[in-house]
C-alpha cells in the first residue's frame, strides 16, 4: 500500500500534480489507456525511465513450457504469456543536443491527469536541461474507442525563454527489454525477445514494422503517421530497420510557438492471415486515421464517453474520494472490453502482465455484470469469445473423460494455462458462471437471436458437463463431488453450495431454452428425456445445511473442519498462501475470498432473509480478504443484511485497491474485477438491484455518510435512471418505453416521462458481525482513510 496520496480527488478524472519516481510502475497501470483490442500502459513518452514498459494486443501470446515435478494425466502441457508488442509509444526530445530525461537536469513541473470524460491522458512538463535550455513538453494520448486499431499521441514542445533547436524522434521499437517478472528461466527465455522481424518499411512520415512470434506463430504489424506542424524550416526523415521504425523532425523554434508532432498508431494480428494482409489493415487503418486527424479522434472518443456516462453514470453525494474512485473504475472495467469484439477480457485488463495476461472466472462474474447493464455489446462479444473456444472446451472435457464442455480456469486462446488442478480444473464452477452470463445478457437485452445460437450452443454443452460430473444418491439427491468453488483456501470438497446452485440455475435454464427453441436444440441431439434429467439434477440439488449452527456451510462438512488460529497469525502472514501449505489451509475453517457470501449474491432467490443474515455473520468471522474479488462481494452482502456503513468500508476498498495500491501490486496492472465489483458495491449494494428470473427489483438503502446516490442502468433498449435521497427512491426512464420493476418485494410500473417516487422503509438493526483480526475493513465512517 504506497504511504501518501498521488492525486488529487476530483469527480472526473484523475490528477497527479508532481511526479514520484520512485512510484513510477503503479501510476503506469492507473494511466493505462485501451479499448479492449489494444492497451498502453501510462509510460513516459521518451521511454525511460520506467517501472515496467508494456504494449499490448489483446490474445496476442507466446506459448511457453509448463514445469512440472511429475508427469500426470491430463496436465496443460504449455502456458501461455501476454507479449510486449512493438512500442509506439516512445517520443524522444533532444534540446539543444540534450536528451530530454526527468532524471537529469532540473524538473521545474510534472503533472498528468487522466480525463473519463474526454479518455485522453495529458502531460506537461517544465524541465531545465543540464546545459541551461527550458522547454515545455505537452502531450496527449487515446486509445481511440470509434476506430479499434487506432492509437494517437500529440506531443508539442516549445522554448521557455529564447529560440532554441529541437529534435523530435518518433520510433516504433520491438522486442524491447522488460525486468524479468517469472523464476522460470523457461518462460523468461521464451519473452526475452519473442518477436521475429517480417519485414519493415517507411514511406514519407510513415513506418510499418512486420514481427511474427517464435512459438505461437502469431502475427503482428504496428505502423505509425505523422502530422507535422512547425516552423519554415522544418526538417523530417524517416528510417527503419527490423525493431525499430524513426521518423525525426528537427526545427528552430522560438517561444509562444510550439512544434507539433501528431503521431498516429495502428496495430493488427492474425493467427491465419499473410504478412501483406495484416500489413495492408495497418496501413489502412493508418489512412482512417490521418482522414479523422487528431482532433477528429479527440471528438469521437469524447462523443463515445458521453453516451456511455449518459447510460451508466453513478454519482455519489457525501463522500468525493469514493465519487472519483468508483468513475475511475467503471471507465477502466470498459476500457478493458469496450472493443475487444470476441477476444477475452484478462483480470488486469491491457494495462499489465500480471497472471501472464490470462482470463478468469473473474470475467463472466464480476466484469459482465457492468457491461450487461451499460454496455451490453462488449458483454455480448465478450460471450461470443467465449462460444468461440467451446471446441477447445469440448476437447478438455473428453480429455477428463466427461460429458459436454470444460473451460479452462486461466487462459488467452481458450486452452487451459493452469498448472495447479486443485484451483484450476477442480474449479469448474466457471462453466456455471459463463451460463450464468449467458442468461443475464439475453435478459437485459432480449437478443433472441443471441439466445437460439450463442446462447443455446453455450448452455447445453455446460448442462451436459455438470450431469456428467453429479450423481443422484440412493435417496435421489444430485450431488457434485471433488470440485472447488470460489474460496481457493478450500479446495476438492463435495457439495459446494455455491457451484451447486449456479449449476443448478445452469441446468434449469438449458431445460427452459430447449423446450423453447426445439429445433435448435435437436440439431444439438439434445432430446426431452436429456432435458428431463437436467430438470431432474436441478430439483434434486443437494444443498447442505448445519442444523446445530443454523448456518449453510460452503461444501459438505466444511463447518466440521477445525477453525484457523487467527490470534497465532501475525499481520506479516498474509496472504496466508505465501506463509503456510494449502495442505494447511484445505483442512481448517478459513476463507480467502467469500464463496457462500457470492451465493447469497448471485443466487439470494435460494436463501432467506435470514439465512442470509446468520450466514453472513458466520462466514466474517473467518474471511481473511486475500483475494481482490473479497471486498465487493462482501459490500453487497453487508448491505442487504442491514451493515451499511461496513459495507461502506468495503465498497472503499474495492473501489480504491488501484488508486491507493491497497494490495501492493498494482504495478503489474489493474484489478480489473474489484474495480467492476465497486460498480456492483453500489448498484447491487446500496442500490439493492437484482434480476432474478428476468425482471429488476430493487431495494435500495443508503450509509450515513452518503446522502445521495444516483445510477444508470440500460435494459431491453431502456435506459434507466434511479436516484436515493432522503429516505426515498425515484425511478425516471430517460429512453424507452413503461418498464415494470419491483421495488421492495412491491410491483410498480415505471412510465416514460413520469418519475416513480417511492419510500424507502428502514434498515434492519442486527449486532455488527466480528471479522479475523487485523482483517476488518479500513474505516470510512468517520471520513476517507486511504
Amino acid at each position: 500500500m504506497s504511504e501518501a496520496p498521488l492525486f488529487t480527488v476530483e469527480p472526473w478524472g484523475l490528477h497527479e500534480p508532481q511526479l514520484d519516481i520512485d512510484r513510477l510502475a503503479h501510476t503506469e497501470s492507473v494511466f493505462a489507456l485501451s479499448n479492449g483490442h489494444i492497451g498502453l500502459r501510462g509510460n513516459l513518452d521518451e521511454g525511460e525511465p520506467f517501472g515496467l514498459p508494456g504494449t499490448y494486443l489483446n490474445g496476442f501470446y507466446e506459448t511457453r513450457p509448463l514445469p512440472y515435478a511429475e508427469a500426470a494425466y491430463g496436465n496443460p502441457e504449455d502456458g501461455q504469456t501476454l507479449v510486449d508488442v512493438t512500442n509506439g509509444k516512445i517520443i524522444r526530445l533532444l534540446v539543444d543536443d540534450e536528451p530530454f530525461d526527468i532524471r537529469y537536469g532540473e524538473l521545474l513541473r510534472h503533472e498528468r491527469r487522466l480525463d473519463l470524460r474526454d479518455g485522453l491522458l495529458t502531460r506537461e512538463v517544465e524541465w531545465r536541461s543540464p546545459t541551461g535550455g527550458a522547454v515545455r513538453v505537452r502531450t496527449t494520448r487515446l486509445v481511440s474507442f470509434t476506430q479499434r486499431s487506432v492509437a494517437a499521441i500529440r506531443f508539442e514542445v516549445e522554448p521557455l525563454e529564447g529560440r532554441m533547436r529541437v529534435v523530435v524522434q518518433s520510433e516504433l521499437v520491438a522486442n524491447e527489454p522488460v525486468p524479468v517478472l517469472t523464476k522460470d528461466p523457461r518462460a523468461a527465455a521464451a519473452l526475452a525477445a519473442p518477436l521475429v522481424a517480417e519485414e519493415h518499411s517507411t514511406h514519407e512520415l510513415r513506418a510499418v514494422l512486420v514481427h511474427i512470434t517464435r512459438r505461437s506463430r502469431l502475427r503482428m504489424a504496428a505502423g505509425m503517421d505523422h502530422v507535422i506542424t512547425g516552423p519554415e524550416g522544418t526538417v523530417t526523415g524517416a528510417e527503419s530497420r527490423d525493431d525499430l521504425g524513426r521518423v525525426t523532425v528537427t526545427a528552430d523554434i522560438e517561444p509562444g510557438e510550439p512544434l507539433r508532432v501528431d503521431k498516429l498508431l495502428a496495430y493488427g494480428w492474425s493467427s491465419v492471415r499473410s504478412l501483406p494482409s495484416v500489413r495492408d489493415q495497418v496501413d489502412a487503418a493508418l489512412a482512417a486515421a490521418r482522414v479523422s486527424g487528431w482532433d477528429g479522434l479527440a471528438s469521437e472518443q469524447r462523443a463515445y464517453l458521453d453516451d456511455y456516462w449518459d447510460r451508466a453514470d453513478v454519482e455519489l453525494d457525501g463522500d468525493l474520494e469514493l465519487q472519483q474512485a468508483v468513475r475511475f473504475s467503471m471507465f477502466h472495467a470498459m476500457q478493458a472490453g469496450a472493443r475487444a469484439e470476441q477476444r477475452a477480457i484478462p483480470a488486469k485488463g491491457l494495462s499489465g502482465p500480471g497472471y501472464d495476461g490470462h482470463t478468469f472466472w473473474d470475467s463472466e462474474s464480476f466484469v459482465l455484470p457492468l457491461l450487461t447493464y451499460t454496455l451490453p455489446d462488449a458483454a455480448g462479444d465478450a460471450l461470443r469469445w467465449r462460444w468461440s473456444t467451446l471446441d477447445l472446451a469440448v476437447e478438455r472435457a473428453h480429455t477428463l473423460h466427461l460429458e459436454g464442455a470444460a473451460f479452462p480456469w486461466r487462459t488467452i486462446r481458450g486452452q487451459e494455462c493452469s498448472g495447479y488442478w486443485p484451483a484450476g480444473t477442480a474449479a469448474f464452477h466457471i462453466n456455471a458462471g459463463i451460463a450464468a452470463a449467458v442468461v443475464r445478457y439475453v435478459q437485459a437485452t432480449g437478443d433472441e437471436d443471441f439466445e437460439r445460437t450463442v446462447g443455446l450452443e453455450l448452455l447445453v454443452p455446460t448442462a451436459r458437463l455438470w450431469r456428467s460430473l453429479g450423481h443422484h444418491d440412493a435417496e435421489g439427491a444430485f450431488h457434485i463431488d471433488g470440485v472447488t468453488g470460489p474460496d481457493e483456501y478450500t479446495a476438492i470438497v463435495d457439495d459446494n453450495i455455491y457451484t451447486n446452485l449456479m449449476a443448478q440455475w445452469n441446468l434449469r435454464s438449458a431445460a427452459d431454452w430447449c423446450a423453447k427453441h426445439r429445433d435448435e436444440a435437436e440439431a444439438l441431439d439434445v432430446d426431452v428425456e436429456e432435458e428431463a434429467s437436467w430438470r431432474d439434477a436441478a430439483s434434486a440439488m443437494a444443498i447442505p445445511y448445519d442444523d446445530s449452527l443454523d448456518v449453510h456451510p460452503q461444501n459438505e462438512d466444511f463447518t466440521r473442519k477445525a477453525l484457523w488460529n487467527f490470534n497465532r497469525t501475525s499481520e506479516q502472514q498474509y496472504p496466508l498462501l505465501l506463509h503456510y501449505p494449502y495442505f494447511d489451509l484445505y483442512r481448517r475453517q478459513v476463507v480467502k475470498q467469500p464463496d457462500l457470501v457470492l451465493a447469497m449474491h448471485v443466487r439470494g432467490d435460494a436463501f432467506t432473509p435470514n439465512q442470509k443474515a446468520r450466514n453472513f455473520a458466520y462466514y466474517e468471522a473467518i474471511t481473511v480478504r486475500d483475494s481482490s474479488l473479497s471486498a465487493c462481494t462482501q459490500a453487497v452482502l453487508a448491505a442487504e443484511v442491514g451493515h451499511l456503513e461496513l459495507a461502506y468500508d468495503y465498497f472503499g476498498e474495492a473501489a480504491l485497491v488501484d488508486i491507493a495500491d491497497l494490495k501492493g501490486n498494482t504495478k503489474d496492472g489493474l484489478h480489473i474485477a474489484s474495480l467492476a465489483g465497486a460498480w456492483s458495491a453500489v448498484v447491487n449494494g446500496f442500490g439493492g438491484l437484482r434480476d432474478y428470473e428476468g425482471r429488476l427489483s430493487f431495494a435500495p438503502r443508503l450509509p450515513p455518510a452518503l446522502t445521495r446516490l444516483s445510477f444508470r442502468l440500460h435494459w431491453r433498449g431502456r435506459r434507466l435512471r434511479i436516484e436515493v435521497q432522503d429516505s426515498r427512491a425515484t425511478y425516471e426512464l430517460t429512453e424507452g418505453d413503461a418498464l415494470e420493476i419491483t421495488h421492495y418485494g412491491e410491483r410498480a410500473t415505471v412510465e416514460a416521462d413520469e418519475p416513480l417516487e417511492l419510500d424507502v422503509p428502514p434498515t434492519p438493526q442486527r449486532p455488527e458481525p466480528r471479522q479475523p483480526p487485523g482483517r476488518a475493513p479500513r474505516r470510512r465512517r468517520f471520513g476517507p482513510t486511504f
